[in-house]
Protein backbone atom coordinates (compact mmCIF):
# COMPACT_ATOMS: atom_id res chain seq x y z
CA UNK A 1 0.00 0.00 0.00
CA UNK A 2 1.35 3.54 -0.97
CA UNK A 3 1.85 5.77 1.80
CA UNK A 4 -0.41 9.73 1.03
CA UNK A 5 2.22 12.45 0.76
CA UNK A 6 2.89 13.59 3.96
CA UNK A 7 1.87 17.30 2.38
CA UNK A 8 -1.85 15.62 2.51
CA UNK A 9 -1.69 15.24 6.22
CA UNK A 10 -2.25 18.94 7.86
CA UNK A 11 -1.06 19.11 11.21
CA UNK A 12 -1.96 22.15 13.40
CA UNK A 13 -0.18 23.16 16.46
CA UNK A 14 -2.26 24.93 19.61
CA UNK A 15 0.71 25.99 21.84
CA UNK A 16 1.48 28.99 23.56
CA UNK A 17 4.89 28.41 24.19
CA UNK A 18 6.56 30.24 21.31
CA UNK A 19 9.76 28.63 21.03
CA UNK A 20 8.29 24.94 21.71
CA UNK A 21 5.84 25.58 19.14
CA UNK A 22 8.85 27.22 16.67
CA UNK A 23 10.33 23.33 17.39
CA UNK A 24 7.59 21.59 16.34
CA UNK A 25 6.88 23.22 13.13
CA UNK A 26 10.11 23.43 11.86
CA UNK A 27 10.56 19.33 12.38
CA UNK A 28 7.51 18.51 11.57
CA UNK A 29 7.79 20.83 8.09
CA UNK A 30 10.80 19.21 7.35
CA UNK A 31 9.38 15.52 7.30
CA UNK A 32 7.12 17.15 4.52
CA UNK A 33 3.73 17.83 6.52
CA UNK A 34 1.71 20.83 6.17
CA UNK A 35 2.00 22.80 9.24
CA UNK A 36 -0.08 25.70 11.09
CA UNK A 37 0.34 27.14 14.42
CA UNK A 38 -2.91 28.38 15.65
CA UNK A 39 -2.63 32.13 16.24
CA UNK A 40 -3.54 33.33 19.22
CA UNK A 41 -5.51 36.20 19.94
CA UNK A 42 -3.44 38.72 21.74
CA UNK A 43 -6.33 40.40 23.29
CA UNK A 44 -9.47 38.70 23.97
CA UNK A 45 -11.12 35.94 22.71
CA UNK A 46 -11.49 32.88 25.06
CA UNK A 47 -11.36 28.79 23.69
CA UNK A 48 -14.90 29.04 22.08
CA UNK A 49 -12.62 31.38 19.62
CA UNK A 50 -9.46 28.69 19.65
CA UNK A 51 -11.88 26.07 18.76
CA UNK A 52 -13.37 27.86 16.01
CA UNK A 53 -10.05 29.45 14.36
CA UNK A 54 -8.90 25.25 14.71
CA UNK A 55 -12.05 23.86 13.08
CA UNK A 56 -11.77 26.64 10.08
CA UNK A 57 -8.70 25.24 9.62
CA UNK A 58 -9.19 21.38 9.28
CA UNK A 59 -6.50 19.64 10.77
CA UNK A 60 -6.12 15.78 10.23
CA UNK A 61 -3.68 16.26 13.26
CA UNK A 62 -3.59 18.18 16.09
CA UNK A 63 -0.61 18.62 18.77
CA UNK A 64 -1.99 20.55 21.87
CA UNK A 65 -1.33 22.11 25.05
CA UNK A 66 -3.21 21.57 28.03
CA UNK A 67 -2.05 25.30 29.35
CA UNK A 68 -2.93 27.78 27.52
CA UNK A 69 -2.27 30.79 28.94
CA UNK A 70 -5.42 33.21 30.08
CA UNK A 71 -7.09 30.84 27.36
CA UNK A 72 -7.41 28.24 30.08
CA UNK A 73 -7.26 24.25 30.24
CA UNK A 74 -6.70 23.22 26.28
CA UNK A 75 -8.57 19.95 27.41
CA UNK A 76 -12.16 21.47 26.24
CA UNK A 77 -10.44 21.29 22.80
CA UNK A 78 -10.49 17.96 22.55
CA UNK A 79 -13.82 16.38 21.83
CA UNK A 80 -14.88 19.01 19.71
CA UNK A 81 -11.75 18.20 17.52
CA UNK A 82 -12.15 14.74 17.83
CA UNK A 83 -15.70 15.13 16.50
CA UNK A 84 -14.60 16.80 13.62
CA UNK A 85 -12.16 13.95 12.64
CA UNK A 86 -8.68 15.53 13.80
CA UNK A 87 -6.74 13.19 15.80
CA UNK A 88 -5.36 15.00 18.46
CA UNK A 89 -2.38 14.54 20.69
CA UNK A 90 -1.94 16.21 24.18
CA UNK A 91 1.87 17.04 24.25
CA UNK A 92 2.12 18.69 28.09
CA UNK A 93 3.82 18.96 30.63
CA UNK A 94 1.65 17.80 33.18
CA UNK A 95 2.41 14.54 34.85
CA UNK A 96 -0.79 13.77 36.08
CA UNK A 97 -1.91 10.27 34.93
CA UNK A 98 -5.45 10.97 36.39
CA UNK A 99 -5.34 13.74 33.65
CA UNK A 100 -4.00 12.00 31.14
CA UNK A 101 -6.54 10.09 31.52
CA UNK A 102 -9.27 12.13 31.29
CA UNK A 103 -7.96 13.63 27.49
CA UNK A 104 -7.98 10.10 26.00
CA UNK A 105 -11.14 9.53 27.53
CA UNK A 106 -12.51 12.76 25.39
CA UNK A 107 -10.85 11.25 22.01
CA UNK A 108 -7.41 12.11 22.86
CA UNK A 109 -5.27 9.65 20.39
CA UNK A 110 -2.02 9.79 22.21
CA UNK A 111 -0.54 11.91 25.30
CA UNK A 112 2.89 12.63 25.49
CA UNK A 113 5.38 14.76 27.55
CA UNK A 114 7.38 17.70 27.11
CA UNK A 115 10.11 16.39 28.51
CA UNK A 116 9.89 13.21 25.99
CA UNK A 117 12.47 13.36 23.16
CA UNK A 118 11.26 15.52 20.19
CA UNK A 119 11.26 12.35 18.02
CA UNK A 120 8.75 10.44 20.28
CA UNK A 121 6.25 13.15 19.17
CA UNK A 122 7.35 12.84 15.48
CA UNK A 123 7.47 9.52 15.24
CA UNK A 124 3.13 9.50 16.77
CA UNK A 125 2.85 11.93 14.21
CA UNK A 126 4.09 10.06 11.30
CA UNK A 127 2.13 6.73 12.60
CA UNK A 128 -1.27 8.63 12.53
CA UNK A 129 -0.52 9.80 8.92
CA UNK A 130 -0.33 6.19 8.04
CA UNK A 131 -3.40 5.06 9.65
CA UNK A 132 -1.39 3.12 12.27
CA UNK A 133 -2.15 2.88 16.13
CA UNK A 134 -0.27 5.21 18.52
CA UNK A 135 -1.42 3.83 22.31
CA UNK A 136 -1.39 -0.16 23.61
CA UNK A 137 -4.47 -1.13 25.16
CA UNK A 138 -2.83 -1.67 28.11
CA UNK A 139 -1.47 1.84 28.30
CA UNK A 140 -5.08 2.73 27.59
CA UNK A 141 -6.59 0.95 30.10
CA UNK A 142 -3.86 2.55 32.72
CA UNK A 143 -4.69 5.84 31.84
CA UNK A 144 -8.58 5.64 31.87
CA UNK A 145 -8.07 3.29 35.60
CA UNK A 146 -5.91 6.58 36.96
CA UNK A 147 -9.10 8.86 35.72
CA UNK A 148 -11.35 6.58 37.56
CA UNK A 149 -9.78 6.37 40.70
CA UNK A 150 -9.41 10.35 40.68
CA UNK A 151 -12.80 11.02 39.82
CA UNK A 152 -14.05 8.76 42.77
CA UNK A 153 -11.33 10.35 44.93
CA UNK A 154 -12.91 14.06 43.79
CA UNK A 155 -16.08 12.79 44.29
CA UNK A 156 -15.70 12.07 47.93
CA UNK A 157 -14.04 15.48 48.32
CA UNK A 158 -17.19 17.53 47.12
CA UNK A 159 -19.47 14.92 49.24
CA UNK A 160 -17.20 16.99 51.97
CA UNK A 161 -17.73 20.16 50.97
CA UNK A 162 -21.26 20.09 50.52
CA UNK A 163 -21.17 18.99 54.43
CA UNK A 164 -20.42 22.85 55.22
CA UNK A 165 -22.80 24.99 56.60
CA UNK A 166 -23.94 28.22 54.52
CA UNK A 167 -21.79 30.63 57.11
CA UNK A 168 -18.64 28.00 56.27
CA UNK A 169 -19.42 27.97 52.95
CA UNK A 170 -18.40 31.89 53.23
CA UNK A 171 -15.53 31.33 55.80
CA UNK A 172 -14.14 29.26 53.15
CA UNK A 173 -14.40 31.32 50.11
CA UNK A 174 -13.10 34.39 51.97
CA UNK A 175 -10.15 32.09 52.46
CA UNK A 176 -9.70 30.91 49.05
CA UNK A 177 -9.96 34.91 48.03
CA UNK A 178 -6.88 35.46 50.29
CA UNK A 179 -8.38 36.75 53.40
CA UNK A 180 -6.79 36.51 56.94
CA UNK A 181 -9.30 35.48 59.80
CA UNK A 182 -8.57 39.06 60.89
CA UNK A 183 -10.00 40.51 58.05
CA UNK A 184 -13.32 37.55 58.05
CA UNK A 185 -13.85 39.08 61.11
CA UNK A 186 -13.47 42.35 60.51
CA UNK A 187 -15.87 42.10 57.47
CA UNK A 188 -18.49 39.92 59.28
CA UNK A 189 -18.31 41.80 62.33
CA UNK A 190 -17.44 38.71 64.53
CA UNK A 191 -14.85 38.22 67.01
CA UNK A 192 -11.85 36.43 65.50
CA UNK A 193 -12.28 33.70 68.16
CA UNK A 194 -15.69 33.07 66.22
CA UNK A 195 -13.67 33.10 62.97
CA UNK A 196 -11.43 30.33 63.82
CA UNK A 197 -14.06 28.00 65.55
CA UNK A 198 -15.87 28.20 61.90
CA UNK A 199 -12.36 27.37 60.58
CA UNK A 200 -11.45 24.85 63.25
CA UNK A 201 -14.85 23.29 61.70
CA UNK A 202 -14.62 23.44 58.24
CA UNK A 203 -10.99 21.93 58.37
CA UNK A 204 -12.69 19.44 60.53
CA UNK A 205 -15.58 18.21 57.85
CA UNK A 206 -13.51 18.85 55.02
CA UNK A 207 -10.24 16.01 57.20
CA UNK A 208 -7.83 18.15 55.95
CA UNK A 209 -5.00 19.53 58.48
CA UNK A 210 -4.70 23.22 57.29
CA UNK A 211 -6.22 26.23 55.48
CA UNK A 212 -4.58 26.23 52.88
CA UNK A 213 -5.14 22.49 52.24
CA UNK A 214 -8.81 23.40 52.52
CA UNK A 215 -8.45 26.07 50.00
CA UNK A 216 -6.35 23.80 47.55
CA UNK A 217 -9.30 21.28 47.78
CA UNK A 218 -11.76 23.49 46.95
CA UNK A 219 -10.03 24.51 43.86
CA UNK A 220 -8.94 20.59 43.01
CA UNK A 221 -13.01 20.04 42.67
CA UNK A 222 -14.07 23.55 41.07
CA UNK A 223 -15.95 24.38 44.12
CA UNK A 224 -16.39 28.09 43.48
CA UNK A 225 -18.64 30.88 45.36
CA UNK A 226 -21.03 33.04 43.82
CA UNK A 227 -20.00 36.11 42.46
CA UNK A 228 -21.61 39.27 43.79
CA UNK A 229 -22.34 37.55 47.40
CA UNK A 230 -24.23 38.84 50.27
CA UNK A 231 -25.74 37.34 53.22
CA UNK A 232 -28.45 35.82 51.13
CA UNK A 233 -26.13 34.77 48.58
CA UNK A 234 -23.80 31.87 49.41
CA UNK A 235 -20.97 29.90 47.97
CA UNK A 236 -22.17 26.67 46.48
CA UNK A 237 -20.92 23.57 44.63
CA UNK A 238 -20.44 24.25 41.02
CA UNK A 239 -19.36 21.11 39.74
CA UNK A 240 -16.93 21.91 37.11
CA UNK A 241 -13.73 19.83 36.07
CA UNK A 242 -10.96 19.90 38.44
CA UNK A 243 -8.65 22.43 37.97
CA UNK A 244 -4.90 21.27 37.95
CA UNK A 245 -1.57 21.90 36.95
CA UNK A 246 -0.53 21.51 33.25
Amino acid sequence: MTEPPKSRSRVLIVEDHTLFAESLEVALSLEGYDVRRLPLPEEGGSLATLRSLALRINPRIVLLDLDLGRFGDGAALIAPLSRAGANVVVVTSSVDRARWGGCVRSGARKVLSKSAPLQETLATVRRLHQGLPVMSADELEGLLRAWGADALENQDKRRRLETLTPRERQVLSQLMDGSTVREIASTSVVSEATVRTQVKSILGKLQVSSQLAAVGMAHHVGWQPVTGQTSGNLPHMRHAGPARDS
